[in-house]
């Protein structure tokens, strides 16, 4: 007898952005069926902020960025999950998005989601041409260049991939898109 496939699970991927960071942690927190992928930027903003990744759920696993081949990332293929969730996603990640490059952990897994068709969303950091965001010692003003609004723009025209701009859209996207998953398992 064959055992059932297991219940698809929703992919996170931090990266090395602040913003938001510590509420981005807060939501996964929330979530009992997830896998987190850290990149090695993420890890030492995770140390910066003086976060740790205690709280989660026990079912949550975690793929840290130790190898060059990103190995995790070949569970998409195997149907393992439903959703992926780039979040936060800074400037650098965006770009290398846009343009196809995939050599951090968080742009391959976007990339193989891609692949797979998973839909992908993603909170973009640099999304105004003046913010407020917090730092590790406080808040700070940011001013985004012309190529990051672009590059954010052009994220947004990618087929399967909804880009957010806010905390509020994002939580809004996750909430659809998980009902949506729960409404076609039902």
């Amino acid at each position: 007898m064959n055992a059932s496939p297991p219940k698809p699970r929703l992919a996170w991927a931090l990266t090395g952005s602040g913003h938001y960071f510590t509420e981005c942690l807060a939501l996964i927190r929330d979530l009992p069926e997830v896998d987190l992928f850290v990149t090695k930027a993420a890890a030492e903003v995770v140390r910066m902020y003086r976060k740790e990744f205690s709280g989660l759920a026990r079912s949550v696993h975690v793929f840290r960025d130790t190898t060059a081949s990103a190995g995790p990332v070949g569970r998409f293929y195997h149907g393992v999950y439903h959703t992926l969730v780039v979040a936060p996603a800074t400037s650098n990640t965006i770009a290398k998005c846009v343009y196809g490059i995939s050599d951090t952990l968080a742009t391959n897994v976007y990339a193989q989601a891609g692949k797979c068709r998973v839909p992908s969303i993603v909170f973009a950091c640099d999304t105004a041409p003046e913010m407020e965001t917090m730092a590790p010692s406080g808040m700070v003003k940011v001013y985004p260049r012309r190529i990051d609004l672009e590059n954010t723009e052009k994220l947004k025209s990618f087929e399967a991939t909804t880009v957010v701009e806010t905390l509020a859209e994002l939580e809004a996207a996750l909430k659809q898109r998980l009902a949506c998953v729960n409404a076609s398992s039902s």
